[in-house]
């Protein structure tokens, strides 16, 4: 297998890959609309699990050498152009939509069917503030199963500090996007098949990575652990109201639980709430659900005497989304609030 269909993913990509996400977290409006250009490259490759298991993937990455799971994560503003260029690297046919998301003519935001070793471009105006997930919808569930999903979001115009005109506000933001796999389908898609097997998934992921307990192999490493991974881990004093953008492209249904804190919970599957409701388990629908909420960063309520730092756990209440392999606990979906 040549270079370009065997990438292996390294310290190295991984690095890079944060660097251009990480500030992302906190938004300054602009007073015009501007115009953005990106490029996503569909890449493959092997993924080392917190087993040692080499899992198949396909990624929007930013760069023929690189495999990005998931994709980077793109904020704009309402009222922006987006042109958004895809080079499908691969073998097979590709596509890239923004689920949910419409084009200044009404229709969805959609390159249509990329050829092998092809390249298209969408272009549209944002609209419709909110969170979106961008994927392969091709083949599917298995092509955005397999890794090719990222998330998306449109500001309102002129606002650093609501998802929607009038809602809560907040100071920063983070993408939580969660992720089931099967290395059997993973498998399976890469030899151009289709599953023919129960789904059976036996890694949890939080943009892209497991969690590594304290002592494990890689513990406090930020390019494989998501207790420090910083597109995960929150970070912020008392009074650093954070937006999570969740996601969730896999298949199975969750629970996302914080501690410290229960959360404002915003929308539920892009629709807002007629009332925000404060909850310390989000439901998390599977096949592409999502949701917003704030997570307050107030001084917990529940600790006496009052204390103002810490760190506090979030994870699932699904225990298999805690493991990794089948067995290895709190190496799954989960990571760390820091109270500073």
């Amino acid at each position: 297998m040549d270079r370009r269909n065997f990438l292996k993913f390294s310290s190295a990509s991984a690095a890079t890959m944060l660097a251009g996400t990480a500030g992302l977290l906190i938004w300054t409006p602009r007073s015009h609309a501007a115009t953005i250009n990106k490029t996503f490259y569909i890449t493959e490759g092997f993924i080392t699990q917190a087993d040692s298991v080499d899992v198949y993937f396909q990624g929007f990455s930013n760069n023929t050498n690189s495999l990005a799971v998931p994709g980077e994560h793109m904020i704009v503003q309402e009222g922006d152009t987006v042109n958004i260029t895809i080079v499908n690297t691969l073998n097979r046919s590709h596509n890239f939509t923004i689920d949910g998301l419409l084009d200044g003519n009404g229709n969805p935001v959609d390159t249509g069917r990329i050829r092998a070793g092809r390249t298209a471009s969408v272009s549209f105006t944002a609209a419709n503030p909110g969170t979106y997930l961008y994927h392969d919808s091709r083949n599917a569930p298995y092509n955005r199963l397999t890794g090719l999903h990222g998330g998306f979001a449109v500001m309102p115009s002129g606002s650093s500090d609501e998802l929607y005109d009038g809602s809560p506000t907040f100071v920063q933001q983070h993408f939580w996007i969660f992720h089931d796999i099967d290395p059997v389908w993973h498998n399976a898609v890469r030899f151009g098949n289709t599953p023919n097997t129960a789904y059976s998934p036996r890694y949890f992921t939080i943009n892209g990575l497991g969690g590594r307990p304290p002592g494990a192999p890689g513990a406090g490493d930020p390019t494989i652990d998501a207790m420090h991974d910083p597109r995960s881990a929150l970070h912020g004093h008392v009074g650093d109201r954070t937006l999570l953008r969740i996601l969730n492209p896999g298949m199975c249904q969750s629970s996302v639980h914080t501690h410290g804190n229960h959360m404002e919970w915003l929308t539920d599957n892009g629709n807002v709430r007629d009332d925000v409701w404060i909850k310390d388990c989000i439901y998390l629908e599977g096949g592409m659900g999502k949701c917003d909420a704030i997570y307050p960063f107030e001084s917990p309520p529940d600790a006496w005497p009052l204390v103002n730092t810490g760190t506090y756990p979030m994870h699932l209440h699904t225990e298999m989304s805690q493991t990794s392999g089948g067995g290895l606990y709190m190496f799954g979906s989960l990571t760390d609030i820091y109270f500073e």
